[in-house]
Formats: C-alpha cells, sequence, structure tokens
C-alpha cells in the first residue's frame, strides 16, 4: 500500500515538473513586478508584466537592447582636435596682438575664440564621456558631465565678456586712448585667415536622407521635414555645433578687420573700436545663451526639443492593442541623448509581448530615443481613479 502510493506521488511531481517546463517555454518575456490596487473592501493583487524583450528577439537570438554603438567616432575626434590647436594658437596670438595694438576689438574677438575653444573641448569631452560605461552609482553613465561642462564654460566666458565690456565703457568716458591700426589690421587678417582654415576642416561633405520608416541607432528623425538623418562619421552632431561656432567667429574677425581699415584711414574715428566691442559682446552673449538655455533644459529634466509630448502619446495611443497609457516621463541626459518611459496599458486578450514590440517599434521609428523603457500590463478599475495616471 505504501509504494502504491509513492509511485502515485512520483508520478503527479513528474507530470506537474513536466507542465511548469512546458509553460516557461511559452513565456519569453519578464514578468516580475506586481501592483496592488485597494478597492475599498479588499486588496488584491493585479499583475503587471514589465517587459525587457519580444517574442520575436527571444526566438531569434538576439538581444533586447538595441546597439548603440559606444566607439569614438574617430573622424569627429580628428576634425575636432586640429580645430582646437589652431583655435588655441591663435587666440593667444589675438591676446598679445590686442595687448600691443591697444583694441579691444581684437580682445573680445580673443573671448568670441575662448567661446570656441571651450564648445570643441566640450565636444571631445562628450566622444569621450559617451564611450564610458555605466556603474552602479551612475546607472545611466556619465553623459550630464558634458552638460556641466558647457555651463561652467558659459559662466566663464560671461565673466571675461562683462570685464571687456567694462574697460570698453572706460575708453568711451575718458577718450584717452590711442589704437596701433597696422597691428590690428595683420591680427585681424589672420583671424580671417584661421578662421577659413577651421572652417574647411570642419566641414562636412556627406548628407545622406532617407525616410522615417527604417529605423537604426545611427539616425535620427527630423521632425520637421519627416526625414531621417544620418549622424555617423560623415554627419557628426559635435562636429557640426563646432562649424557653427566657426562661422560666427568668422564674421566677428571680418568686423574687426573692417574697424581696423576705418581706424587705418582715419584714426579720429577709433570709437570704432569700443563700439565694436559692445557689438561682439552681444554676438558672445546670444551665443552662449543659447547654449545655457540647452543646459538648463537638460539639468531640469525637461522634454528635449524636437520631441513633442502630446504626439509620443498619440504614437502610444495608436499602438495596436493599446488602451491607454500614462506615467509619461521624457527627458535628456545629455544636449543629444532622449530617455523614454512610460506605462502601457494594453486591451484584455491582448498578447503583452506583442503590445511592447509594436509600441517601441512606432516609438523608435518617430524619434531618436537613446533609453526607452515600457511596462505593459493590463486595465484595473483603480486607474479611473489613481491621481499618477493621469498624464499632464
Amino acid at each position: 500500500m505504501w509504494r502504491s502510493c509513492q509511485s502515485i506521488i512520483g508520478e503527479v511531481k513528474s507530470q506537474y515538473g513536466t507542465l511548469e517546463e512546458s509553460m516557461s517555454d511559452k513565456m519569453p518575456f519578464q514578468a516580475s513586478l506586481s501592483h496592488g490596487f485597494d478597492d475599498g473592501v479588499a486588496k488584491t493583487k493585479v499583475p503587471a508584466i514589465a517587459l525587457v524583450g519580444d517574442s520575436d528577439s527571444s526566438s531569434s537570438g538576439e538581444h533586447c537592447h538595441k546597439d548603440r554603438g559606444n566607439t569614438i567616432d574617430q573622424a569627429a575626434r580628428r576634425k575636432l582636435i586640429t580645430a582646437s590647436v589652431l583655435c588655441l594658437i591663435f587666440m593667444l596670438g589675438e591676446i598679445v596682438g590686442g595687448l600691443l595694438s591697444n583694441s579691444l576689438a581684437i580682445a573680445t574677438d580673443a573671448a568670441h575664440l575662448l567661446t570656441d575653444f571651450a564648445s570643441f573641448m566640450i565636444s571631445l569631452f562628450s566622444l569621450y564621456v559617451s564611450t564610458r560605461p555605466a556603474t552602479r552609482r551612475m546607472s545611466f553613465g556619465w553623459y550630464r558631465a558634458e552638460v556641466l561642462g558647457a555651463l561652467t564654460s558659459v559662466l566663464l566666458i560671461w565673466v571675461v565678456t562683462a570685464v571687456l565690456v567694462y574697460l570698453a565703457v572706460l575708453r568711451i568716458i575718458s577718450d584717452d586712448y590711442e589704437i596701433n591700426a597696422e597691428i590690428m589690421i595683420i591680427s585681424s587678417t589672420i583671424g580671417v585667415i584661421v578662421n577659413i582654415i577651421m572652417g574647411l576642416t570642419l566641414h562636412q561633405h556627406g548628407h545622406s536622407h532617407g525616410n522615417s520608416h527604417g529605423h537604426s541607432h545611427e539616425n535620427s528623425f527630423d521632425p520637421e521635414n519627416g526625414l531621417s538623418h544620418s549622424h555617423s562619421s560623415a554627419q557628426n552632431i559635435n562636429v557640426r555645433a563646432a562649424f557653427i561656432h566657426v562661422i560666427g567667429d568668422f564674421l566677428q574677425s571680418v568686423g574687426v578687420c573692417i574697424a581696423a581699415f576705418i581706424i587705418y584711414f582715419k584714426p579720429e574715428w577709433r570709437i570704432v573700436d569700443p563700439i565694436c566691442t559692445f557689438l561682439f559682446s552681444i554676438l558672445v552673449l546670444m551665443t552662449t545663451f543659447a547654449i545655457l538655455k540647452d543646459t538648463l533644459r537638460v539639468l531640469m529634466e525637461a522634454t528635449p526639443k524636437g520631441m513633442e509630448f502630446t504626439d509620443v502619446l498619440d504614437i502610444l495611443h495608436r499602438t495596436d492593442g493599446v488602451l491607454r497609457v500614462h506615467n509619461v516621463r521624457i527627458w535628456a541626459l545629455s544636449m543629444d541623448k532622449v530617455a523614454l518611459c512610460a506605462h502601457v496599458v494594453m486591451k484584455p486578450g491582448e498578447q503583452s509581448d506583442r503590445v511592447l514590440r509594436n509600441a517601441e517599434n512606432n516609438i523608435r521609428k518617430r524619434y531618436k530615443v537613446f533609453e526607452l523603457t515600457l511596462q505593459v500590463e493590463p486595465f484595473v478599475e483603480s486607474m479611473d481613479v489613481c491621481d499618477q495616471c493621469v498624464c499632464p
């Protein structure tokens, strides 16, 4: 009798183990979280499925995370290093030229070169930081270091600009200064030439267009014209920003050169020098104010430029199998790295892995998202009265 009972128990265990293995084979996603909802009578546990992959990727052997290609863009790095060396050498030359010619306009141009040099250093630093792996303490990585560096450089440039404006005001009030127009012409002419060389160094020849239906982590979507732009080594975003800085400095060098020729032929019009200082200081402030605005947007975790909160909601709502969306968060880790997370409520009877796959693909077709986390969960009545389930 005892042996027959043992045989029956062994048979039940073996069947249960086989059933458990077959069920685990049909679960390609991870279901590891649970939310409790209080309905006023009894607290019931409703499983919330936090999906990190999809059935297609799991069956094909692909990993659930997209390849970010965290390698240094060597071509962009070489361009930025070359431009930084040229900028630093000429900035020092302009400081010497400004002292010898007694020209504040040249000194202001040197301050603008300091802006460019700081921008190049930040770009090089961001290229380096982007390759550093995340740690347990810095789980998002080191991308915010780029933003802190940009903020520090802006504050430094504002201090230098304020000193130059103060000196220009004193010159206008006292009207007791002399300017060596010849040295000023030489310095400004060399400045124009050096800026042309830096512009040619940073100029990017390739530019590819494609439609928004394909996705790659090397492409970013332009919301204005619906085209995807390649940001490979031929279209590096840091090199493009540096090129824009050089264009601004080129225009300023041309202005200093014109002022130098005016003073050379009309020495009594030397007031042009402090006036140029005022004009160029405004240009410097306008350039750095845009940088400051972008850094504050990142530090305050505001919705990044180029992304629309309502558009993201519409994309998720239009996804097949989605009932509603809540807890949407959109922020930026750096100037060009966007993070997005959201809770997606699926319709009854839908497969969570299919809903996740469709929602993720729809988001990535429209936007370039660096960190994307979507939690798929079933609908419960408590969501109708939950404050956190209401989108702003």
